[in-house]
């Protein structure tokens, strides 16, 4: 009986939280921090118990929910044609669930991280912090358009927020630029959903990917204008360039702890919608323009990472190189093949590891000395040792060191590129080159060198902020060491995928 709510369970389990923390006085703090953290566990375990239970052989969305939710069949609107009939739907594919599961980690992680780092404020930050994780855990296991956006626009809500409040010295003009570009994205967004209900009159998601692939070639117009819409809405939320501007600012401004939650889990809602509705509904169209997204996937990719080469500040130069490792997505998608989409797969679950990893190190760093300026840090393998260890693991990872994830998503993404486009796939491998150019300057200009006499007596990191690093390394070295634990229960999403593109 449990089964047929267990995602509705999963989802808003953290309203458990944001309930019984209204009723706690703001004065509490501890009992505060202590109910926030513990909130995200409920998700968590729900999540792992989802995981276990997939059947990784299985075709289609499991742990599905369909209950009447919105109807106006018997209104007037029949008269013009108009059935408008939403059903409240959820349920996962292979792709949805490890992102529910990523989601799920992360937010715990990033939950004891906020109890660290966050100084003040603390019953509003975790009410809507834990309304936050509603929304991610909604985007990805919603089965309806009309849900998908719906949670969508929850995620953009407290966000802007956390961003506008417990932000850095210009957090308010990140949260503006964070809510201008994410609403213009998301206006686009609303405009193809509502296109794409008015032809299909449905907005059940696997309807209208077969829907829209049995249409007649009278409409290829409309498709490539949908095609385009939702390429500009997700897009933006990637980043693509040159829509990535307002998330520099993001990065730089919010909070570490919620900069865990950006990088690692809001960008990937670009990713997800780009291959689940992007490729899903229109796989003709996305093959036509395959080698525009190649194309633009080595701009983002070589972009990115000549920019966080000459970046003086450590959080720049991790903007810089989350738009770089984006355009890795993009390449995988490109190629249109099994292993370049499981490529563009991984890239997103293993950039939202070690993206958050590295935040996390940086707001340790952060907390100490008041500074992420390269130039003001220096030597600090003599002060803290155990945390630039750390740091530069966290770098090997993300340059794409052998056993660990980031190899793993790089190789199979340019593999697969290769496989098509070899001679776009050869320009964007100088990217790669740079990746380990940006990142161990920056790992090393930190760590060694003369250490500051400011910086000589500073703590090393403390065993409670050792639990986020420890748990995301034991991840991205379980994906790099095993990638059969990601790949099995994509494998059936994938290749429904393929199968609409005629692989």
């Amino acid at each position: 009986m449990i089964d047929s709510y267990l995602l509705s369970l999963l989802i808003f389990s953290p309203l458990v939280g944001i309930i019984i923390l209204a009723f706690v006085p703001k004065g509490q703090h501890q009992l505060i921090k202590l109910i926030g953290l513990l909130t995200t566990l409920l998700p968590l375990i729900l999540a792992l118990i989802v995981y276990v239970n997939f059947d990784h052989a299985g075709s289609g969305n499991q742990f599905a929910e369909t209950r009447d939710w919105i109807n106006f069949s018997n209104s007037g609107l029949l008269a013009y044609g108009v059935n408008l009939a939403i059903p409240y739907e959820l349920g996962l594919n292979g792709f949805g669930m490890v992102l529910v599961l990523l989601t799920a980690i992360v937010s715990t992680l990033a939950a004891l991280a906020s109890i660290i780092q966050v100084k003040s404020g603390w019953k509003a930050y975790f009410m809507l912090f834990l309304l936050l994780e509603i929304g991610m855990l909604g985007v990805f296991a919603s089965q309806n358009l009309f849900l998908f956006f719906l949670f969508f626009e929850l995620t953009l809500i407290p966000m802007y927020f956390l961003i506008g409040r417990w932000g850095f010295s210009d957090r308010e003009k990140a949260a503006n630029s964070f809510l201008i570009y994410n609403g213009l994205g998301s206006a686009v967004l609303l405009i193809a959903i509502v296109t794409l209900f008015v032809v299909t009159n449905t907005t059940n998601i696997d309807q209208i990917s077969v829907i829209m692939q049995v249409v007649g070639p009278e409409a290829d117009n409309l498709k490539w204008g949908l095609l385009i819409a939702l390429l500009v809405a997700f897009g933006v939320k990637l980043p693509i360039f040159p829509l990535h501007s307002w998330m520099l600012r993001v990065h730089v401004q919010a909070p570490p702890a919620i900069v865990m939650l950006h990088s690692g889990i809001l960008l990937k809602i670009g990713a997800y919608g780009l291959i689940r509705f992007g490729v899903g509904f229109f796989p003709e169209q996305v093959s036509q323009m395959a080698v525009v997204l190649a194309i633009l996937g080595v701009i983002n990719l070589l972009y990115g990472a000549y920019l966080a080469l000459i970046q003086s500040d450590l959080k720049m130069v991790l903007a810089y190189s989350s738009i770089s490792h984006m355009g890795i997505v993009l390449i995988g998608v490109a190629a249109l093949n099994d292993v370049g989409l499981q490529g563009a797969v991984f890239q997103v679950v293993s950039h939202g590891l070690i993206s958050a990893l590295l935040f996390f190190l940086i707001g340790v760093y952060y907390e100490r000395t008041n500074t992420s300026l390269i130039p003001n840090l220096s030597g600090l393998a003599r002060s803290m040792p155990i945390a630039s260890g750390f740091l530069l693991v966290g770098a090997m990872a993300s340059l794409g060191l052998p056993g660990m994830s980031g190899f793993i998503s790089e190789f199979l993404a340019f593999l697969g590129l290769f496989r098509e486009m070899p001679i776009i796939a050869a320009v964007g491998t100088l990217g790669i080159i740079l990746t380990a150019v940006y990142l161990l300057r920056a790992v090393l200009n930190v760590t060694f060198g003369p250490t500051p006499d400011q910086l000589k007596e500073l703590k090393d990191i403390r065993p409670i902020e050792m639990v986020p690093v420890l748990v995301l390394l034991a991840f991205i070295v379980l994906i790099g060491v095993y990638p059969s634990v990601l790949a099995e229960p994509l494998q059936a999403s994938l290749q429904f995928i393929l199968a609409g593109l005629g692989g």
